[in-house]
């Protein structure tokens, strides 16, 4: 159980296992349940379509204050570049899909206040300026994050966060009506290094400006350099502990203050991170946990009786840590709504929790991260020894193999796996989920060390780079 679950009380516990026909926490009677989700991508759907087949008789009503609905967010800079040419494969479920399922999905309407005692949400509809009350007997919060926009001049023209389909719309619009040729991107995580590929693939000049001494700060500096050096490779002008000002222009972006230095741009690209979008959960008076994001129980229950929170505007567990996490994923997003959608249905599923399991596409480098890293084990208060190797993908003698850097960390004394990053043009995905797997069953690195894993000379060598990195891990623990 999570340390937020605690904060549920024992009147909650009973109520969720009411009858449908029983009486509701606010005395009034009820009918068929009902419901609202606010939130309409990945958790928001995944409990939505979960609870409806497992409760075929539950109605189910989902605000989403975009006008797409189940879209890859992580989809977007692809867009941007060309490598998706049209925004629709993007959409797994259209509101008429939905509605087939007998969920009702209304797309350009935000919930604007939650009103607990009373059961029911205040909502807008964008389009017409009309307000209206719809009632629920469970509510939903997939509220999601909303970008860090920190800097003066982010209101003008020119100047974009990548979020919804609108945004990653918005830009390619831009850029084929306006003909920028020169970018900046405020950010070196995911998003920055994905959209610093998709704006060169167009053509466009581009400076990478990150606050922090290194790129994608979730891995290690072993990692980081081999990102900066394929960045620098295809023409990125990289400046790393830069710290940003604020965007300066004319009504439209026409330069980014950095570190006192003006950065010529006519396109800017925000991507500074996310925070939980607790807005709602907060003037509802819904406890907030990790990174102020709404504190949730093993099965996604909040603090507050029939409200319920999943995706990037709750927290979650870390399998390494005993405190919880913030970890904004579209993979845990989806789990989390899953197990919301079963709750609600009246199961009794739980959370398993993440390990933090993520990869990003430099150019031609793919990087991947699980784990602890041993700056984030350090921070953890945990004593953690690593190792780096730097070994072939294939069998030395086969054509196209290329060198993969990979980075054990381990506990010191108990050998209990930590973590892994690893960076090279191939195979890397393929080996960072061998490591998540082991993570989530709490292998010992030696263990780890006599995975019998797969070979053959166009896939891997006969010792395999992760077998070689836990190796060398081995003795330091």
């Amino acid at each position: 159980m999570l340390p937020g679950s605690v904060r549920i009380s024992a009147a909650f516990s009973d109520a969720a296992k009411a009858p449908a026909g029983g009486v509701r926490f606010d005395g009034r009677m009820r009918g068929s349940r009902r419901l609202v989700v606010v939130g309409g991508v990945a958790a928001g759907l995944s409990a939505a379509t979960r609870a409806r087949r497992l409760d075929p008789a539950l109605e189910v009503c989902v605000f989403e204050r975009t006008g797409f609905c189940a879209y890859s967010a992580c989809g977007l800079p692809y867009l941007v570049g060309g490598v998706i040419p049209r925004h629709a494969a993007l959409v797994a479920r259209t509101p008429e899909d939905l509605a087939r399922e007998g969920i009702q999905v209304h797309l350009h309407h935000e919930v604007q206040a939650v009103e607990v005692a009373a059961g029911r949400v205040q909502v807008r509809d964008l389009r017409s300026g009309s307000d209206r009350t719809e009632a629920f007997d469970e509510l939903l919060l997939a509220t999601g994050g909303r970008a860090v926009l920190p800097f003066p001049g982010r209101d003008l023209s020119g100047v974009f966060a990548v979020r919804t389909v609108e945004d990653g719309l918005a830009i390619r619009d831009w850029i084929g009506a306006e003909r920028p040729q020169r970018a900046v991107i405020v950010g070196g995580g995911y998003i920055g290094l994905e959209m610093a590929e998709a704006l060169r693939s167009r053509g466009l000049q581009v400076s990478l400006v990150e606050l922090l001494p290194h790129v994608l700060p979730l891995v290690d500096q072993e990692i980081a350099l081999d990102i900066e050096a394929e960045l620098r490779r295809q023409g990125v002008d990289l400046r790393c502990s830069t710290s940003v000002e604020g965007i300066e222009g004319d009504g439209r972006a026409r330069r980014v203050v950095a570190a006192g230095e003006g950065i010529d741009a006519d396109l800017v690209i925000v991507g500074v991170g996310v925070s939980p979008d607790n807005s709602l959960a907060a003037a509802a008076g819904v406890p907030l946990g990790a990174r102020s994001a709404v504190a949730v129980d093993h099965g996604m229950r909040t603090g507050v009786a029939h409200v319920w929170a999943a995706g990037d505007c709750a927290e979650t567990r870390h399998r390494l840590q005993e405190r919880p996490s913030y970890i904004p994923l579209g993979t845990t997003a989806n789990k989390q709504g899953r197990v919301a959608g079963a709750n609600i249905a009246g199961g009794g599923e739980s959370f398993a929790g993440v390990v933090g399991t993520a990869a990003v596409k430099v150019f031609d480098l793919h990087v991947a991260r699980t784990g602890l890293s041993a700056t984030e084990a350090a921070r953890a208060g945990i004593d953690a020894v690593a190792a780096t190797v730097v070994h072939r993908s294939r069998a030395v003698y086969y054509p196209g193999g290329q060198p993969v850097k990979v980075k054990i960390t381990a506990e010191r004394g108990s050998g209990r796996l930590l973590g892994a990053q690893l960076a090279g043009a191939e195979g890397v995905a393929k080996r960072i989920d061998v490591v998540a797997a082991a993570l989530h069953s709490g292998v010992m690195v030696d263990e780890l060390a006599g995975f019998d894993l797969s070979y053959a000379p166009p896939f891997a060598p006969v010792w395999d780079p992760l077998l070689m990195a836990a190796r060398r891990t081995q003795p330091l623990v």
